[in-house]
């Protein structure tokens, strides 16, 4: 299905990376071609998935939205531009779009499902705090947790600065005497939430993996750093979200 009309210069900042500017000087200097005819001005207005638009004579493919299901690793930060961390857009190197971004964000020390698109509308639906997404998180803590934390997370854990957060479901999988490993699902996306809960009920969160959020769940064949295009499956359902 053909796209409307756009600006060749929008088509081109958001499919090259280029900025306005350089889409600018890249046709005075004869770079651009739109259906084999080279074109020196950007302002004016192109059919995409109909017209034919080469850089260097190499074309380029207009896709309107793209979906990458990410498996976060540690150390990488959930932004776009960071000046002291790699960024989880910069691990997809097979993106088409120069504007993609993450839905939500993981804490730098973090792992787990992230997802990577430029489509606004699904991730605000994603985020909205009306909807209530659920978010689940496979953890491993230092402590012991008390007899009652199942209820107390039921009921909304109180936070250090007073705020109470909305009912999670608790799950223990397992305890060593100085520590253990539990499931959390969560509905709403505070402040390194995660991990204020647990501290709220005295343990310490050592390491946090999120596995699911809504409908998506992380693809176990994905190792930290890897990625892949959501299916047509994975994406219907989200949209109905």
């Amino acid at each position: 299905m053909a796209e409307k009309p756009m600006r060749l210069d929008r088509f081109l900042t958001e499919m090259t990376g280029f900025t306005r500017t350089q889409a600018k000087e890249a046709a005075k200097k004869g770079r651009i071609a739109v259906d084999g005819v080279i074109t020196r001005k950007t302002d004016g207005k192109i059919l995409p998935g109909v017209q034919k638009v080469t850089v260097d004579g190499e074309e380029i493919v207009y896709l309107a939205a793209e979906y990458f299901m990410l498996n976060k690793p540690a150390g990488v930060v959930s932004a776009t531009e960071d000046g002291r961390y790699p960024t989880v857009t910069s691990l997809i190197l097979e993106k088409k779009r120069s504007d993609l971004f993450p839905v939500g964000r993981l804490d730098l020390d973090t792992e787990g499902l992230l997802l990577i698109t430029n489509d606004g509308d699904l991730a605000h639906r994603l985020l909205s705090p009306r909807r209530h997404v659920d978010k689940v998180y496979e953890l491993t803590y230092s402590g012991s947790l008390p007899a009652d934390a199942k209820e107390r997370f039921a009921e909304g854990i109180v936070l250090e600065d007073g705020t109470k957060t909305m009912p999670a479901v608790l799950e223990p999988l397992d305890f060593d005497g100085q520590g253990g490993a539990a499931r959390l699902t969560i509905r709403e996306g505070k402040f390194h939430q995660v991990k204020r809960m647990m501290e709220a009920v005295g343990c310490r969160v050592t390491y946090l993996k999120r596995v699911s959020m809504g409908s998506l769940v992380l693809d176990k064949n994905l190792k930290p750093g890897q990625y892949r295009q959501l299916t047509a499956e994975e994406l219907e359902e989200l949209r109905q979200i």
